[in-house]
């Protein structure tokens, strides 16, 4: 589906994929890393917000992370990364689809209100009060949730405030908060505490329902599959005596299946397995404990699912 947008605006870039991705913020670094590790190459020029790839057909677009939901919904571009969060604020769940979670980025947005004030335990002690926030439709479903009323019947009083929303109780102009805490030390050096989680988010890959290069979505999306499962897994390589493999294969099994060669030496294998990084260690001690040997760690750089 074309649209003015990339007929008027980007003439140069018509018969492209346009791939938005955030132009600054918290996710900027981690997608440029990605885009790197998929194999797309650009070079962005000061000042521009547009970079043709030099060896796919695609044009990256940097935008506003904001932003960038709302013009995939609308078919202005084919493919973006942004936050799950900005989804479900801008209320474009129903026009994009969700093609992969990426597992940076991630945070909760949540309710939050002067630590001092220890009357105040959970949301409800918020209802008809005051709250400030950036994420005005999310606060609202959820204290209309609260109240059990719709929101146009709401007591409470949702403002919108675009930046420096942990000094809003602070300044007077806030009962509690609605923001996205990452580690929580913004919160806390506010001397605030979240007395309520409404969502937790990450970074999602989406594109729309009207695909003008389904194919390389495709191409994209297997290709950053591919990244996020090297960063999960590890290759776990070890010897091991053909007695014991059923015991080795039950301790770590891998995505599959383990890859198993027979040896030169009678009576043994050599075993090759993909291991979840976090389960690692655990999967070394097992394994050696049932007789395995010359075990290795290999990192994974690639792969496709």
């Amino acid at each position: 589906m074309e649209s003015s947008f990339i007929n008027a605006s980007l003439p140069d870039v018509a018969d492209r994929m346009l791939f938005a991705v955030p132009k600054k913020g918290r996710l900027y670094d981690q997608c440029l890393s990605l885009l790197n590790h998929i194999g797309i190459e650009f070079h962005r020029k000061a000042r521009h917000d547009i970079a043709l790839v030099s060896n796919m057909p695609i044009a990256l677009v940097f935008l506003p992370a904001a932003d960038i939901a709302t013009y995939v919904a609308k078919g202005n571009i084919d493919l973006g990364i942004t936050g799950l969060d900005i989804i479900c604020e801008s209320q474009t769940a129903d026009d994009v689809t969700e093609l992969t979670r990426l597992g940076f980025g991630k945070c909760k947005l949540q309710v939050q209100t002067p630590a001092i004030n220890s009357s105040v335990t959970s949301a409800h002690g918020l209802v008809g009060q005051r709250i400030v926030t950036s994420f005005v439709n999310l606060t609202k479903q959820r204290f209309a949730e609260l109240e059990g009323v719709s929101i146009d019947r709401m007591k409470t009083q949702v403002r919108f405030v675009s930046g420096s929303v942990e000094a809003a109780c602070g300044l007077g102009l806030a009962d509690g908060i609605v923001d996205l805490v990452e580690s929580g030390d913004t919160m806390r050096a506010a001397g605030l505490h979240a007395i309520d989680t409404i969502l937790n988010t990450e970074s999602v890959l989406i594109t729309n329902h009207h695909q003008r290069f389904p194919k390389l979505v495709e191409t994209i999306k297997q290709r950053v599959e591919g990244v996020l499962m090297a960063r999960r897994y590890v290759l776990c390589q070890y010897n091991i005596k053909r007695e014991s493999l059923d015991k080795a294969c039950a301790v770590a099994s891998g995505r599959q299946a383990p890859t198993v060669t027979s040896l030169e030496a009678e009576g043994w294998v050599a075993v090759s397995v993909m291991i979840e990084k976090k389960e690692l260690a655990d999967k070394m001690d097992q394994l050696k404990e049932i007789g395995a040997v010359d075990i290795l760690v290999l990192q994974i750089a690639n792969a496709r699912t």
